[in-house]
């Protein structure tokens, strides 16, 4: 039988969305100075107030106040209308040292010897189903935000766009789990109130903002897309755009955001699994994020070496402890190679290095290179190098990073030759 599937994405001026790019570049800071700093870094936005709490342990300093105020007017905040401004909001600070105990288990002097810097289960999953092995109505939901951020940058086509916005993608699949076509989109964004309040102007106002997002974005995100997926774009689409009526007030003001409440949202949009773990805030000794990024480095060089057409991978720790608890595997039925899920976990063991210090160095991960992740997914992202400017008010620093290490397919070769493909 059909079944539908449906993934939501949030935009960069979503509140979860904003703590979650404050603490990450509050990370960033603290790394491009010290890279081993240790940060988990925690931001709550609510009206006219940033909270930030958490543990650090560095040698630098870092005016957390001006990084914090930089990435709210970066994402748009930038009108005292809001109720939520980046160079009039109150910043407060509630961040201490890191605990000893904690710190014990997890650094050792040596890489290969670094402990994990807390228990627990993390995931990486990977599909065929789209060109960067992403979920597709994940990878849609994204596009569709990422494009409606440049529309109101740009204040050309449309003009009332204001930073908040959701974006929700139903797909259905045939037995074999080929998409088959889009079943139905929904999209909010916060807008300017840009008619004169009445009850005939407000239809009138969301008709046109539904027009807009239906004529102007659609066809802009279908143009990107390769002509399979183009092909699922039909008339048949139910578009649901503002379902609620007007949506002017947004962003932190009409809901307080937390760092890490949009952990689905990061990783795949509810296909595979997830640990519970966030990401954003945190440096690369909480396996949270390190291992996470590795089992998704893991996943990805599997379905592209041909082993199975998705694959989840699982990786468990012990706080402090070296080796991994276990790695297991899933390709949910679609194996090609002759072996048990099972005996694929026997051999992915074999292939990748999973001790927390090791994760670190294959993947380059004690760079400035997380502010970038914390806003339209941790993955499916294409690897880059950038040049990245820091200044924390007593020296500057320029510094060449690579983003997205763990989306290259870099380990694809050693994958077949373990495999015998």
């Amino acid at each position: 039988m059909p079944y539908s599937f449906t993934s939501e994405s949030v935009s960069e001026g979503h509140p979860d969305k904003i703590a979650d790019q404050i603490s990450d570049a509050i990370l960033d800071n603290f790394i491009a100075f010290d890279p081993y700093s240790k940060v988990a870094c925690e931001t709550l936005v609510t009206t006219g107030q940033v909270v930030l709490a958490g543990e650090i342990k560095s040698s630098t300093y870092v005016d957390v106040q001006r990084v914090a105020r930089e990435v709210i007017n970066k994402i748009g905040y930038t009108k005292g209308e809001y109720m939520f401004e980046g160079d009039s909001c109150g910043v407060l600070s509630a961040l201490h040292e890191q605990s000893p105990d904690i710190n014990r288990g997890v650094d050792r002097g040596n890489a290969e010897d670094q402990g994990a810097g807390d228990q627990g289960m993390m995931f990486g999953f990977a599909s065929n189903e789209t060109e960067n092995h992403m979920p597709l109505a994940l990878d849609l939901s994204h596009r569709l935000l990422i494009e409606l951020a440049k529309l109101r940058r740009e204040m050309k086509d449309i003009t009332y766009l204001r930073p908040d916005a959701k974006a929700q993608v139903t797909i259905e699949y045939s037995d074999d789990h080929v998409p088959q076509k889009i079943e139905s989109i929904v999209l909010s964004t916060q807008h300017d109130e840009f008619i004169a309040p009445s009850a005939t102007s407000e239809e009138e106002m969301c008709a046109k903002i539904k027009k807009d997002i239906v004529e102007i974005l659609i066809p802009r995100v279908v143009a990107q897309l390769p002509a399979n997926i183009q092909a699922l774009f039909t008339d048949e689409i139910k578009y649901h755009i503002n379902p609620t009526g007007k949506f002017v007030i947004g962003g932190p003001h009409g809901d307080a955001g937390l760092t890490g409440r949009k952990i689905i949202v990061d990783t795949y949009g509810g296909k595979g699994a997830h640990g519970g773990g966030a990401f954003s805030g945190k440096d690369p000794s909480k396996v949270d994020r390190s291992a996470a990024y590795a089992a998704r480095h893991m996943a990805k060089n599997l379905v592209a070496a041909g082993i199975a057409d998705q694959i989840l991978v699982q990786v468990s720790y012990a706080i402090g402890v070296v080796e991994p608890m276990g790695v297991f595997v899933d390709t949910y039925g679609t194996a090609k190679v002759d072996m048990n899920d099972s005996q694929i976990a026997e051999v992915v063991k074999t292939i990748f290095d999973l001790r927390p210090g090791i994760i670190e160095r294959d993947l380059g991960l004690r760079a400035p290179i997380y502010s970038e992740t914390a806003a339209y997914g941790h993955m499916g992202k294409a690897p880059q190098k950038v040049v990245k400017r820091f200044n924390n008010g007593i020296e500057e620093k320029e510094v060449e990073v690579e983003l997205f290490t763990w989306e290259k397919l870099n380990r694809v070769d050693d994958i077949k030759a373990a495999f015998n493909l």
